[in-house]
This record gives structure tokens, sequence and C-alpha cells, in this order.
């Protein structure tokens, strides 16, 4: 079959590479079907641009893969306006962390034929199996489609628990160039960049969050180490963003990982999520040896009883240990938190504010945003519980309409008393963020010109 993935725009300058929709792409053309891709985000494409591309270049299936963000999700309906005004509307399948909590609401606004749930590369191979020889697919595992009124839901596949035998993302479909050219901290002017995952799922259950299938799963060393190799070798990557949940899953992972780089002699620069309480010493160290050059660390709150609320698995004497080991050994912390959570309060946020200036290092600008109770979360579930939220629609439709806005306000305080906790806290980040560029920029100058330092680059924006 001829299958069309369309890449939406998000509206920024530069697009994170589209990973899930990659995989699709492998499978099935592993699976024997051509596959083309419509790359919006690059091109900055109208909506409608779609469904005159549809008219022009006949297609049977297209597929769409959407996250449960307030912009992704407006994007994603006019997009699917688009396939469904085409004249040659092609079987419409979509899939991702948006529409698989709620793949009734989804079906309902987008008109798509089928919601391939959760974890997709076998769904989708066997319903276009189905399709292209003109069987009931009905019964495919791991679908949701309306069967006139009533929104069927069939029971999913068996989670692939050898990640290694899933083929490599069908990089050469995508605009590599193009992706390549986004920035993380700590890359130099010369530096290409590409997410690869080294595992699937979290072991934790942070009640903001959503887990789109349960357990964790990750891939061997060797194959990792294989598709970064050939990264390099055909795109000239040279740094690396593990984009997976959590590649910090234990100490005895993250030691071996880093060993299998360090012996494979990777020579790239990375990054990954990670654990505060996996980070001692002997974790970084390692980590540092092998490459890594930052740290995304979800700590969300330095509060204890609101880190008890959300389930976080960590405490404040853990953060501090986990930070101060990662700074210790030259890896920059990424420092993320929210406020909004059950617990939180004047006294939290201040907490939030001194930590964020005790601790940022300036490798990138950190700013507090509200927490969101995403569709499928255990939060979303307490909000519609506690009248906050009606349900999808509400949530999609009237309450979560800016990520730096306040969707439920799960906390005591007043939503004016909650945005000027916000601005407050957001005002001080932003000023000590710029006076460390400030220092950066005059120490440069004195130097430059103090020490004649002829390998100065000149003064840029970066």
């Amino acid at each position: 079959m001829r299958v069309l993935l369309v890449v939406y725009d998000n509206d920024a300058y530069m697009h994170w590479f589209p990973q899930g929709l990659a995989y699709i792409g492998a499978v099935l053309r592993q699976a024997g079907h051509e596959v083309v891709v419509y790359s919006q985000d690059m091109h900055h494409w109208p909506d409608d641009h779609l469904r005159q591309y549809l008219d022009d270049n006949p297609f049977d299936v297209v597929c769409g893969s959407f996250i449960a963000g307030y912009y992704q999700y407006r994007r994603m309906k006019g997009l699917s306006r688009a396939i469904n005004e085409a004249k040659n509307r092609p079987f419409y399948v979509m899939g991702g962390h948006g529409p698989t909590p709620e793949p009734e609401f989804y079906l309902g606004v987008t008109g798509a034929d089928a919601i391939v749930c959760g974890e997709g590369e076998q769904s989708i191979v066997e319903l276009l199996d189905r399709l292209e020889r003109k069987q009931p697919w009905g019964d495919v595992p791991g679908i949701a489609y309306m069967d006139g009124n009533r929104c069927v839901v069939t029971p999913r596949y068996p989670l692939i628990q050898d990640l290694d035998r899933i083929p490599f993302p069908a990089y050469d479909l995508f605009p590599m160039e193009y992706y390549r050219l986004m920035r993380e901290p700590h890359m130099a002017p010369s530096d290409f960049i590409m997410p690869v995952l080294s595992a699937r799922g979290c072991p934790f259950r942070c009640t903001f969050c959503y887990r789109i299938d349960p357990g964790y799963r990750a891939r061997s060393a060797e194959g990792i180490i294989e598709e970064i190799e050939l990264l390099k070798r055909d795109y000239g990557i040279t740094y690396i963003i593990f984009s997976d949940e959590l590649l910090m899953s234990s100490v005895d992972r993250t030691l071996a990982l880093c060993e299998a780089f360090i012996k494979a002699d990777i020579d790239v620069k990375w990054n990954c999520s990670g654990r505060l309480n996996w980070a001692t010493k002997e974790v970084m160290r390692a980590m540092k040896a092998a490459g890594c050059v930052f740290i995304n660390y979800g700590i969300e709150s330095v509060d204890n009883e609101v880190l008890k609320n959300m389930k976080k698995g960590l405490n404040y004497d853990q953060i501090i240990a986990g930070v101060e080991n990662t700074l210790e050994v030259g890896i920059s912390p990424g420092l993320n938190i929210i406020f909004g959570n059950i617990g939180d309060d004047r006294a939290t946020m201040q907490k939030s504010v001194d930590f964020l200036l005790r601790y940022c290092d300036g490798s990138q600008l950190r700013t507090i945003r509200p927490v969101t109770p995403y569709p499928g979360s255990p939060l979303y579930h307490t909000a519609v519980q506690r009248g906050l939220l009606e349900d999808a629609r509400d949530f999609y439709e009237n309450k979560h309409t800016n990520s730096d806005l306040i969707t439920v306000n799960m906390t005591e305080l007043g939503d004016d008393e909650f945005y000027g906790l916000l601005s407050e806290a957001n005002q001080i980040l932003v000023d000590d963020y710029f006076e460390k560029k400030r220092a950066n920029s005059m120490a440069e100058i004195v130097e430059l010109y103090g020490e004649r330092d002829a390998s100065f680059r000149g003064f840029r924006h970066t």
C-alpha cells in the first residue's frame, strides 16, 4: 500500500525529529509498503496544503501521531479537516500520547477511521495487511474505531520485550539535514544532533504523568551503539540526545551503558533524562567519562510533602546530593520544576525559586510552569473526581489553552494569587539567567582584549 506519514508543524524554527513516525515508517517499509513523508514542520505549509497534496497524490493510508499539548491538539484538528476534505481521502489512522487514553473523543473530533493505541509497530502492520487484503480489520489488536455510535477498543498486543528486533527508525525518509540542526546545551556550532531511544517506558508512577504503556524495557548497549554509529556515518551526527523517559533507570544499567560507550569509543557528546536518587558520584564520573554533558532531571518540587503527594519517589536530601554530584563532575543539570501540585503554596514556590537560583548553572533558561493534568494521568482523574474538569472535551476545548497558564487549580490558592506567584518567580529566574549571561560576556571582553585571545569567535547570540 502507499502510505503518507504526516509530520505536523509545531510553529518553531527547529523541530524535534519525529521518532514515533520514523519507527512506524520503518516497520511499514519492512512489511513491503511504500512510505512517503509529508514534512509540514520544515516547510510551515498551511493545513489546507495537505488537502491539495492528497488531491494531487493518491495514497491508500495517511497516518499522524500527536501528543496531548494544546497547540498540537489544534494543529491535529486542522490537519484532520484537510484530510477529510480531500477528494481522494485515504484511510486515516492516528496514534500517540494524545489519542491513546481518550480514543472515542479523538475519533469524534478528527473523523479518523482508526486510532492505534499505545505501542504501534505491531498493530499498524496488521491493520494495513488487512486493508490491503480487503479483509475485516475490526479485531486487529491495539486499535480503536467507531462502530456506528459505539467506540470499539480492542485488547492490545503484548508489549515488544526485545526492542532490538524493531528496525531502526527510517531516517532516510526524513529531511535529516533539517532535524540535525536542533540545539541542546553544550553543543558546538559545528555539532549535529539526533535523538535516540535507549528504552521505552518508566518504572516510576508520578501522578502528573501519563504512561502510554506499563513497565520499562531497555535496549541492549550493542543495539544503541550500532544505531549511533549509523547516525555518525550516514548523517554526520556528533551529539546524541537520549529521548526516552529515563535512561538512568538504575545504577547498574547506567554504569553498564557508560562502560559500553567508553569501550566502543563512540566519540559523541550526549545528554539524557535522569533520576537524582541514582546520581551518585560513581555514576556521575562514569557518565562524564562516557561523553555525557547534560542531564535533564524531573525534580518538579523541592518540598517533601509535595513530592510525596505526586508520588515522585524522591526527597529533598536526594535531590540536593544528586545535583551537587552532577555539578561536581562538570555535567550540567537540567532542573525542571512545576508548580500547582497538590500541597503547593507560597512557601513551596519560594523553596523552588531559591533552589533554582542556587543550583542552575546557566546552561539553559529555567522557568516554572503550572502542572497540567494530562488525560490518562492520575492527576487528570483526580481533577475530574473533584469537579475541576468534566472530561477530555473540557480539557482540550476549554481548560488547556496554554502550557504556561493554569489548566486546573489543584491548590488552595486563588487563581490571581497563583498567577502572581508564577509571575514573581519567573521574573526573578529570567533576571538571574540574563545577569549570568551578561557577566559571562563581560568576562569574555576582558579576556579578549587583556589576553589578546585570538580564539575569540565574535560576539554572537547563542
